[in-house]
């Protein structure tokens, strides 16, 4: 008896275990699940930790409740000025309804995905088809994400999805639409240009001619100083030789003339064809003792004829 008790017991912990093992579950933190009583939900939104179930008559399904990454391949779509866009974006969605998730995709997170995707480029069709490039580009991108976010976590309410975000990565033209777009980029910075360097020609030119203009009349009132100056200069000349004339008329004559003589035979080489009873050689043929003296020793003119 004592034997079969030793056999029994272990047997009949053994059983009573298994049996606990199959009546519980856990449910960790990162998760959500659903009991199913053959194939039907009888529960969900279970809390984290250990639970109860019927063995064999219930099912458990657990479900990721962490926020899930999905990245979209590039698609196309078309801006309200029926231009080619092509966009590339991902979604940051989660499990906020496990019962309804598993109703509309079976539990399968792969289809589910699928699903979603279809939504969100549904949206991304409709709210880019509202809105230009420069706006989808620019300011208006922020306004962009935020009305594509609410719209596809209304529209993914049904698969038992909350869509906590949805992020435009990239925005790309198609080849054929970038090479006008840049056509036209290239042509409107060509005409700027030409525009800066037309002002910039037009400027330079306006600077050119006030500068030849205040060089005219610099150059205009230096002359004019000039011959103001020649002609106080020429005017105190003519004054200093009539006062000199006036005080020896004689003396002055012979001076000009030994000037003039000095200037006229300065160069050895040149040849006079004058008269000797010439008013140019009256002091030559002068018979004033003085003035021949003075002649003789204030000049020799070598290799000068005169005849």
């Amino acid at each position: 008896m004592d034997d079969t008790k030793k056999i029994l017991i272990p047997i009949a912990v053994a059983l009573l275990a298994l049996i606990v093992y199959a009546s519980t579950f856990v449910v960790q933190q990162w998760e959500t699940a659903i009991k199913l009583r053959l194939g039907e939900i009888v529960r969900s939104g279970y809390e984290p930790g250990l639970h109860f179930k019927v063995p064999v008559l219930n099912n458990i399904m657990h479900f990721d409740a962490r926020i899930q990454t999905l990245d979209s391949r590039p698609q196309r779509f078309l801006t309200i000025e029926k231009k080619d866009v092509i966009v590339d974006s991902y979604t940051k969605w989660r499990i906020n309804d496990a019962a309804q998730f598993f109703r509309s995709t079976g539990g399968d997170t792969a289809r589910a995905e699928r699903l979603l995707a279809e939504r969100i480029n549904t949206a991304l069709r409709d709210e880019f088809g509202k809105r230009t490039i420069q706006e989808v580009v620019t300011e208006d991108r922020i306004e962009l994400m935020k009305a594509l976010t609410k719209v596809s976590d209304t529209q993914a309410g049904e698969l038992g999805i909350e869509v906590l975000d949805v992020r435009v990565k990239k925005i790309d033209l198609p080849p054929e639409v970038s090479e006008s777009v840049y056509n036209r980029m290239r042509a409107e910075r060509e005409r700027v240009a030409r525009d800066l360097r037309a002002k910039g020609a037009e400027a330079a030119e306006r600077i050119r001619a006030d500068a030849d203009r205040q060089r005219t009349v610099i150059i205009a009132d230096a002359y004019k100083e000039a011959e103001e100056t020649r002609g106080q200069g020429d005017g105190r000349a003519a004054e200093i030789y009539a006062t000199t004339y006036q005080r020896n008329p004689s003396f002055y004559a012979f001076y000009r003339s030994l000037d003039a003589y000095r200037r006229t035979f300065a160069d050895q080489g040149s040849t006079l064809v004058l008269s000797p009873d010439s008013e140019f050689f009256r002091f030559f043929n002068s018979q004033d003792p003085g003035a021949a003296a003075a002649l003789s020793g204030s000049a020799s003119f070598p290799g000068t004829a005169a005849r």
